[in-house]
């Protein structure tokens, strides 16, 4: 049996050292990106598995009980709840963007059909 409890141990501390090495990627990304969009890119992907697999290797470590169901159901929440505040933070960014021009071009549809036809 202690055979077991290492394997599990083991395994649980493989998955915490990949969800801090995605934590570690995340930081990275947030701090070399220079546009607001791409740095919450970086921030909303690497939260979102970097909280998975971190709860994942705690729910390995601690066995199959009800603080696992807790966990499992606070990585469901997060995973629902991040991509959905993130995108919601993205539209304000670019509606109340001052300098558009700079940042991303606009496509009307009229002059996207009209070079489509000119090839």
């Amino acid at each position: 049996m202690e055979i077991v409890e290492w394997i599990r141990f083991l395994l649980g501390a493989l998955f915490l050292l990949c969800g801090l090495g995605i934590f570690v990627i995340e930081l990275i990304g947030v701090f070399r990106f220079q546009y607001v969009l791409n740095r919450m890119h970086a921030a909303a992907m690497g939260d979102t598995l970097g909280i998975a697999f971190s709860f994942l290797g705690l729910i390995i470590m601690n066995g199959l009980n009800f603080t696992s169901l807790k966990l499992f159901c606070v990585i469901a929440f997060l995973w629902f709840s991040s991509p959905t505040s993130s995108h919601l933070i993205a539209r304000l960014e670019i509606a109340t963007d001052e300098e558009r021009d700079k940042h991303y071009r606009t496509i009307h549809l009229e002059k996207a059909e009209k070079k489509a036809e000119e090839r």
